[in-house]
């Protein structure tokens, strides 16, 4: 179904007047609205992947990379799992109308915290067509409208993809408007989403750290911010050296283009000789491009020497900083200065070591003998997820349905007046 608006105004007011309406839809209606999207996508799959293979031929020959070229790639099978994605989120409990606090006051008055949604949830985010389904399908089953903009090298996927599910809505009934695109805006739209306060309740951006750091410094809308993955895995002196390769290749090569894939390994220089040899080779083997300060050098030919640089890169690539590090304190010194404070796991025997790195890594998700892949609102029983948020305030981690809900305190009496 075509966009019915032809300015980026009249699109953010219509998207704000169908809020009204998804607001106030029951928990049944919902999942028939999001039940409805899954069975478009999938019948809409041939369609989608033509479109998505016009923006590949473009990213190829605009040299976007490899991390992205995977990221913008839908096939028959990322198709389905878009699908499937949104019958996992049309299936949770909704998150509207939960109690969150209960009290009466001394005179009688019954107060109620309730979540509610947020009205209109925005977007902006690069290369990423999966995003455009996930957020859409969060913020419609949280009771919000969505306001996309996607960015140019996925402009025919996200308009296929909008498309598809602004006409599922039609059927099942509700506003089309609640789905909107600024894509055919270009970076005018962009701007003007940012500057939407008033008519958008909230943005999450996602993509590199220059996007972000753009919404978040651009914006007068209240921004949820998700950081760059700048990842780190700590292998400790007692860690086993089964888990320490196991784990970090997972981490690395699982899916190298992703936020949550580790970026740099430090390992405690007791246990260097017993893992690093194995490890390395197994890196090597699996085509993992090692970056090694001098010690981790010494166990492997094949590493090339790390730069200062190389600490704070987030290669979302078959690219891996390999640091020996002369014990914890060094490690989560290390891990303060460079972490983008998105997810951190340590790999190790040792209980204290274990509860103080839990207890010291300020980061939005820390592990204990796990891949960081875990990070992730799927993994985490969220369904499909809105981001990866590394600040402080509303939500942190990954966020799923809650995070897309704001609260109000409802207030019954019966005749009281304040003394």
């Amino acid at each position: 179904m075509t966009l019915t608006a032809v300015s980026v105004d009249e699109r953010l007011r219509l998207a704000k007047d169908a809020a009204r309406q998804v607001g106030l839809l029951d928990s049944a209606a919902k999942t028939a609205m999001l039940r409805a999207i899954a069975d478009a996508i999938d019948a809409a799959s041939d369609a989608i992947v033509a479109a998505n293979a016009d923006d590949l031929e473009s990213g190829r020959a605009a040299d976007i990379g490899d991390a992205l070229l995977d990221r913008l790639r839908l096939d028959a099978g990322r198709v389905a799992s878009l699908a499937a994605a949104v019958r996992d989120v049309a299936d949770l409990p909704d998150p509207v109308g939960r109690v969150l606090d209960r009290r009466t006051l001394p005179n009688g008055l019954a107060l109620e915290k309730v979540a509610v949604p947020f009205g209109v949830v925005g977007s902006i985010y690069e290369a990423r067509p999966n995003v455009t389904v996930d957020i859409a399908a969060l913020a419609l089953r949280s009771g919000n409208a969505v306001v996309l903009r996607g960015g140019s090298a996925a402009q025919h996927s996200n308009a296929a993809l909008v498309e598809v599910m602004r006409g599922a809505l039609k059927s099942q009934g509700v506003s089309p408007e609640a789905i909107q695109t600024v894509d055919d805006f270009g970076r005018d739209g962009a701007r003007a989403l940012m500057n939407a306060r008033g008519l958008v309740d909230v943005l999450v951006p996602r993509g590199s750290a220059g996007l972000i750091e753009t919404v978040v410094t651009q914006s007068t809308v209240p921004v949820i911010e998700t950081g760059a993955g700048v990842v780190h895995v700590y292998l400790d002196a007692t860690a086993r050296a089964d888990w320490a390769r196991d784990i970090v290749l997972n981490a690395k090569t699982q899916r190298p283009s992703v936020c949550n894939a580790v970026e740099t390994v430090l390992v405690h220089r007791d246990a260097a000789d017993r893992l690093l040899p194995e490890l390395l080779g197994s890196l090597a083997a699996a085509g993992v491009r090692v970056h090694g300060d001098e010690t981790a050098a010494g166990y492997d030919p094949r590493v090339v020497a790390a730069t200062e640089d190389d600490w704070a890169t987030e290669y979302l690539s078959l690219d891996l900083a390999v640091r020996v590090v002369d014990d914890l304190d060094t490690a989560l010194e290390h891990i303060r200065r460079y972490s983008t404070h998105h997810t951190e796991s340590i790999i190790t025997d040792d209980d204290a070591a274990a509860a103080r790195f839990l207890a010291e890594v300020d980061s939005a998700v820390v592990l204990v003998n796990a891949s960081t892949r875990f990070t992730d609102g799927g993994e985490f029983g969220f369904g499909a997820e809105v981001g990866i948020s590394t600040q402080k305030l509303h939500a942190r981690g990954p966020m799923g349905l809650a995070e897309l809900t704001s609260t109000k305190w409802l207030g019954r009496g019966d005749g009281q007046v304040r003394a």
